[in-house]
């Protein structure tokens, strides 16, 4: 007899309880209709058999009466009193190794190829509630077959198979033909490019492994979702969408307005020589889209038009490939604020029910990975999806289930991503070779969009970088268009010493009194208020602010404010940090740049005279404040430091670099320093103080993991005996797209007031996904340092207990900075 009670075979197994009417979805269904999606999913890379496999066993240990026990003594079914009464809780009850054990065991005995199959199935399976587990742990112990191994008390592996034959009769259907060998061709030959090594195509097989666990935990969490809330369903799209023509037909119908526009200009103005290059580029880009998938980029200078043409190229790109979706990923949320909207004001109808845009960008949603916190998480199904670099990068490489499960949804996909410069210089490595991935092995299609392109392709290490063939350079002529787009002049103002507050104070009205409106960027938040409060006293004019510490409707208040004086010519001056430098439409008189890198201050320039429609050139300064610390901003520092060595060069010998300080020429120059003096820190190195334990980088614990093989080689004198020898888990506990881990929290500006009392009041938080996706516009990000001093004080509280969405009190948010450490005003508490 089983513990808890026999059973009949199969009889009444439940995989969950619907809460609200305690209906009963059963095992089998789950199982069946989880492989169904899975299968679904996987075809996309080639592999549906795979991912029936995978959801067909996902959730084989549920079957044991323990978790049976488990679940009726939840939902009251099972009396305390009852003999069969078990004291466990979910967390307790492995049920994830079984199905991992039962394919395992079915294929490893079927020669090389089938254990090859065996461990990249089992892996998925034995991975889906935690993320890919460790197949070598840092210090070499064999963490997978450990798994595997593990005692059938503990898996209740026997059990399971006892409950569900028809299970494992339908996995011997799928096993009866040599799914093996068409798997390892594709491990084997189709992942390999001329240009891998071993390393780079073991870290590709990495990402080959988490994109089968991106199939199966959106088939899973899916399904269960839906069961729960059968009208989930209904807001899906599952594949039904707008057709691509129906799209490109209304973005051509704004392009026609466009050539309206430009037939009508004065053709001696210098805006009328912007919008006909700005035209020149939207050509190009309908010209580029039906060549074949690949790795293209876009080197435009910034207020080229960026936005709709790579969105031109998109469009007609995938109604010619027959493509799923396009992502649009920027690398700040303020970015997504505008385009969004922009590209929602064109592709979607007043009252039309079916939208075509999602904005995905917040990690407001909780952190913990239960069942009940998975359901809120988007999984990127929608025709356009604008999204930030950091949700992308995740999607990639980040730790737990969360952020994998949208990993898939990148297969048969255009990527667009804006201002690719600003991907940290640490994870290049691992960028290039996921993007060759998705290219070469998903059917994607890559756009890098840039003004300032970084040298993807010469790292230093030829395997892992990332080559675009000149034919793959939307426009051919960039020297003609850089030509034609250019609209200030960059005045290099560094003295000895530096600037102080007072000085670029004083710089700021001078440039006030000729240019009318001035943007100053500084590098920090810091100095960014501190200028903000040197010049704000004088009262020259209309001054504003603008930083992350503010949330982003907030920010877009601020800037509607902004956009709507310039447009009036009134006189105003906005002291911002670098967020405002990348992809917002705005057009300023004059900028002041804190000295930076060549990108930030090619950026920063492109938020001066930005339409041509100001009177000769406007005017760039480039000042290095003498108060502006950059000792925890490192790759600032470089920067500003190799920007500093093309602007000596730069004064030395102007003709070298065409007379233009952020020319093709003086940008290229730059990066060839800036890459150079970065080669070891490609790799996203980890030291001995890391989790890791030891002076390591990511991408060779994703790859070969060169030293935890090694490890265990001197300790079994013997290589391990598996394919995969990832410390994917250690890695991915270690990976950190801006640096540190952040916390979101909803604050109470404006709206945001009533958001955060809706969120206190709402039943079922879980089912609330649009006072969820609402609250995104009125939440910020703090790192776990910030969130835990205002959360010792009282100053952030939970929403509800336990639903791991917080909000931020009242008297620490302002309206001239947003949140703040101190308190600025009296205590508001939210009653409910």
């Amino acid at each position: 007899m089983y513990e808890g009670g026999e059973r009949k075979p199969g009889t009444d197994l439940i995989a969950h309880w619907r809460k609200h009417d305690r209906e009963a979805q059963s095992l089998r269904a789950h199982l069946l209709e989880t492989s169904q999606l899975a299968e679904r999913f996987a075809a996309k890379v080639g592999l549906s058999e795979v991912g029936r496999m995978l959801g067909m066993l996902h959730d084989l240990g549920k079957a044991s009466n323990k978790y049976q026990d488990y679940l009726r003594t939840k939902e009251g079914l099972i009396s305390p009193d009852e003999d069969c009464y078990s004291q466990a809780r979910r967390g307790e009850i492995d049920h994830s190794t079984a199905g991992a054990q039962l394919v395992y065991r079915k294929l490893a005995n079927r020669g090389q190829e089938g254990k090859f199959l065996a461990q990249f199935s089992a892996l998925v399976l034995a991975s889906h509630h935690s993320g890919l587990i460790d197949c070598l742990t840092p210090d070499g112990k064999n963490n997978f077959q450990e798994r595997m191994d593990k005692s059938d008390k503990d898996t209740r592996f026997t059990e399971a198979i006892w409950k569900l034959p028809d299970i494992s009769q339908q996995l011997d259907d799928i096993l009866s033909h040599p799914i093996e060998h068409r798997f390892c061709k594709r491990i084997y030959e189709e992942l390999k490019e001329t240009v891998d090594s071993k390393e780079t195509l073991a870290f590709k097989r990495g990402l080959l492994a988490r994109f089968l666990l991106s199939c199966l935990l959106d088939a899973d969490r899916s399904n269960t979702a839906d069961f729960e809330a059968p009208e989930n369903e209904l807001m899906r799209n599952y594949g039904k969408r707008h057709p691509w023509t129906v799209l490109i037909e209304r973005l051509e119908r704004k392009y026609s307005e466009f050539g309206c526009a430009l037939a009508q200009m004065d053709t001696a103005s210098h805006s009328y020589e912007v919008n006909q290059a700005r035209a020149q580029v939207a050509r190009a880009c309908r010209d580029s889209a039906a060549r074949p998938r690949g790795i293209y980029r876009l080197t435009v200078p910034t207020g080229g038009g960026k936005t709709l043409a790579s969105l031109r190229f998109a469009l007609h790109h995938a109604e010619t490939h027959k493509m799923d979706r396009i992502f649009y990923v920027v690398p700040y949320i303020t970015i997504i604020d505008q385009n969004a909207d922009k590209v929602r004001n064109i592709l979607e109808l007043p009252g039309e029910r079916e939208k075509v845009v999602l904005e995905h960008h917040s990690n407001l949603t909780p952190q913990e990975e239960a069942r009940r916190h998975n359901l809120l998480a988007e999984n990127w199904d929608s025709p356009v999806i604008f999204t930030t670099q950091v949700q992308f990068l995740e999607s990639l490489f980040g730790g737990g289930t969360r952020d994998a499960r949208r990993m898939h949804q990148l297969a048969n996909a255009i990527i667009i991503l804006d201002e690719v410069q600003t991907v940290p210089i640490r994870m290049t490595h691992m960028f290039n070779t996921a993007m060759r991935f998705l290219v070469h092995d998903c059917g994607a299609t890559v756009l890098l969009c840039t003004a300032t392109q970084p040298p993807f392709g010469e790292t230093g290490n030829d395997f892992r970088s990332l080559f675009i063939p000149p034919e793959n350079h939307i426009i051919q002529n960039e020297h003609s268009v850089f030509k034609g787009l250019k609209r200030v002049e960059v005045h290099d103002e560094r003295k000895p010493g530096g600037w102080t507050w007072k000085e670029i104070a004083d710089l700021i009205e001078h440039a006030l009194r000729e240019k009318g409106s001035v943007l100053a960027v500084m590098n920090t938040r810091a100095s960014t208020r501190a200028l903000y409060e040197a010049i704000k006293n004088r009262k020259l004019a209309t001054t504003y602010h603008l930083s992350t510490n503010m949330c982003p409707a907030h920010r877009l208040d601020i800037l509607a404010k902004i956009i709507a004086k310039l447009e009036a010519k009134e006189p105003l001056i906005c002291i911002s940090t670098p967020l405002i430098e990348a992809g917002i439409d705005i057009d300023f008189g004059a900028v002041i740049r804190a000295l930076a890198g060549l990108d930030s201050i090619a950026q920063s320039a492109g938020r001066c005279n930005r339409h041509g429609m100001r009177e000769g050139l406007g005017s760039v300064w480039v000042v290095n404040p003498l108060n502006e610390n950059l000792d925890r901003l490192p790759d600032i520092k470089i920067g500003r430091e190799k920007a500093q060595t093309v602007l000596d060069d730069f004064r030395d010998d102007a003709g070298r670099f065409s007379g233009d300080r952020i020319g093709l020429q003086a940008i290229a120059k730059y990066y060839s320093h800036y890459f150079k003096v970065n080669e070891k820190e490609m790799d996203y190195p980890v030291s001995r103080n890391s989790g890791i334990g030891r002076d390591d980088d990511l991408f060779n614990l994703l790859a070969a993991n060169k030293l935890a093989v090694n490890a265990y080689s001197n300790a079994q004198q013997v290589a391990p005996d598996i394919l995969l020898r990832q410390s994917f888990r250690s890695a991915m506990k270690e990976f950190q797209v801006i640096g540190s881990i952040t916390r979101g929290a909803v604050v109470p500006y404006l709206y945001g007031k009533s958001l955060i009392v809706e969120l206190c009041a709402a039943p079922e938080l879980e089912k609330q996904h649009g006072l969820l996706r609402e609250a995104q516009r009125y939440s910020v990000n703090l790192f776990e340092h910030q969130f835990d001093k205002l959360l010792k004080v009282g100053a952030i509280q939970e929403v509800q207990p336990d639903s791991g969405v917080y909000h931020l009190n009242e008297q620490y948010y302002s309206e001239d900075f947003g949140w703040d450490n101190e308190q600025i005003s009296d205590m508001t508490l939210y009653i409910v």
